[in-house]
């Protein structure tokens, strides 16, 4: 996969901080359910799940995990609650584990590699877009940026100050040009100056959902004829800061067009962090980066141990 490219670890003293909040509500919503307890019965299970749905994992990945857990205490016969974070993070690793297996062409594979990027507005999509582009020009790679969020000038102009940022062009068109012409021009320059990969960015309007199918179709479409197969991941950007309005975010999206990967932003300073595992799990889409604070490199590949065990472990 491509986003191997940047190595498969995060850097774990920003993942901590970044968590800081998530770890330690979910860490005492737990506590609170095994206080006093010793063994795993129906009632810590309970209050288990009530600690999961709360920490905004979400219902069905909740029960998934709590079932997992069962399953453990029933195999394992005797397990005594002081072991019951282990099995937590083993059995939710393994959860998320089986989602993270679809068939994606990588970088290797075609030239440019083009990225699709949707997602609402103000959930940091094009920051997003930022970030990447200086991850993939710091892997040495030659990147290219379509501007085809045509409707709002200021996406177009944030757009511009993160590719003069990071030394990269940025191709556009007037507000209001068809934003499939742009992504046309955009693979265009990039296929004829030698691109690595190209960054599309779309517009952030969750307009009737008909509407946009339309318009994300037409752009998929219009890139094919430049790049057969392309885009090669559509990429959905969510605000895990919002907690469960980011489920419904990718409920929305996932029904316009074939999402293919998440980025989930804004996980610091937040106790929603339980987010990324409801969203991963639920929509069957691997989780390929999230978002840790402001800085460049504060957009990290998404390792699903690493981050299971820094936000449930002790």
């Amino acid at each position: 996969m491509f986003f191997g490219l940047f190595g498969n670890k995060t850097k774990q003293e920003t993942l901590d901080k970044g968590l800081e909040q998530s770890n330690a509500s979910v860490l005492s919503k737990i506590s609170h359910a095994i206080a006093g307890r010793s063994t795993i019965d129906d009632d810590v299970l309970d209050d288990l799940e009530e600690a999961l749905i709360t920490s905004d994992v979400g219902v069905d990945t909740t029960l998934r995990i709590i079932e997992r857990i069962q399953d453990r205490v029933k195999r394992d016969k005797y397990v005594g609650t002081g072991e019951l974070n282990r099995l937590l993070v083993e059995e939710t690793c393994a959860l998320l584990a089986e989602h993270d297996s679809i068939d994606q062409p990588s970088l290797a594979d075609t030239t440019p590699y083009v990225i699709m990027v949707v997602g609402v507005n103000g959930v940091g999509k094009t920051t997003t877009i930022g970030k990447l582009a200086y991850m993939y020009k710091q892997a040495g790679k030659k990147v290219y940026l379509g501007a085809a969020d045509t409707f709002r000038a200021a996406a177009v102009e944030q757009l511009c100050i993160w590719g003069e940022r990071v030394g990269v062009p940025v191709i556009k068109q007037q507000q209001g040009s068809d934003p499939a012409s742009v992504a046309f021009d955009t693979l265009q320059s990039a296929k004829a100056n030698g691109a690595d990969v190209v960054l599309i960015d779309t517009a952030g309007r969750l307009h009737n959902k008909i509407n946009l199918m339309h318009e994300l179709t037409k752009i998929k479409n219009v890139m094919q004829k430049v790049v057969p197969g392309a885009p090669h991941d559509v990429m959905l950007v969510l605000d895990g800061s919002t907690g469960q309005n980011a489920f419904e975010q990718a409920r929305q999206f996932t029904a316009a067009t074939q999402v293919s990967s998440l980025a989930i932003t804004k996980l610091d300073g937040t106790a929603k962090g339980g987010v990324v595992l409801g969203i991963s799990d639920q929509f069957k889409i691997p989780v390929r980066y999230i978002g840790l604070g402001e800085q460049m490199t504060d957009l990290q590949p998404f390792n699903a141990e690493q981050f299971v065990k820094t936000l449930l472990h002790q």
